[in-house]
């Protein structure tokens, strides 16, 4: 069987893990079966994708990853102050919770909640991992020509 490098077109079979600088784990899929996908699908960042190129099976390889490659710098326009009454009931709110807001398409947007008075609660829609250096370590098990359906 012939080995075909990591590119445009490739479907790939892999074990990751992401981790930040300090070791904590964040994700892993080491233990269990690969995932695959085709490259370009969206299943991963364009920045964690770009760092597989080249890469064959048999491949593992540790990436660090800068924030601008990975999740992005944290942007002050993601914090928002939301009305106290938005949220049910007296519910007791928890700086560190994370909530789900409806975007404006009607999808699901993650929100922490970072602060909260009798007035309002702010809350950071930034991911969670923006902002951090990622450690990305990846065992590529197979890759082959992606079927175009």
């Amino acid at each position: 069987m012939s080995s075909v490098p990591v590119s445009e077109g490739t479907r790939v079979f892999l074990n990751f893990s992401v981790s930040l600088e300090d070791g904590s784990e964040v994700d892993t899929n080491f233990g269990g079966e690969p995932v695959d996908f085709v490259i370009g699908d969206g299943s991963l960042l364009p920045g964690f994708e770009r760092l597989l190129f080249g890469l064959n099976a048999g491949d593992r390889q540790m990436f660090t990853v800068e924030p601008e490659n990975a999740f992005g710098q944290p942007n002050e326009n993601n914090v928002q102050r939301v009305a106290r009454d938005r949220f049910d009931g007296d519910g007791d709110l928890q700086v560190g919770l994370v909530y789900s807001f409806a975007d404006s398409s009607g999808g699901e947007l993650p929100g922490m909640i970072v602060a909260f008075d009798d007035d309002e609660v702010t809350v950071d829609f930034n991911h969670p991992l923006s902002g951090r250096t990622i450690l990305f370590d990846v065992l590529i098990h197979r890759v082959e020509p992606a079927e175009l359906h």
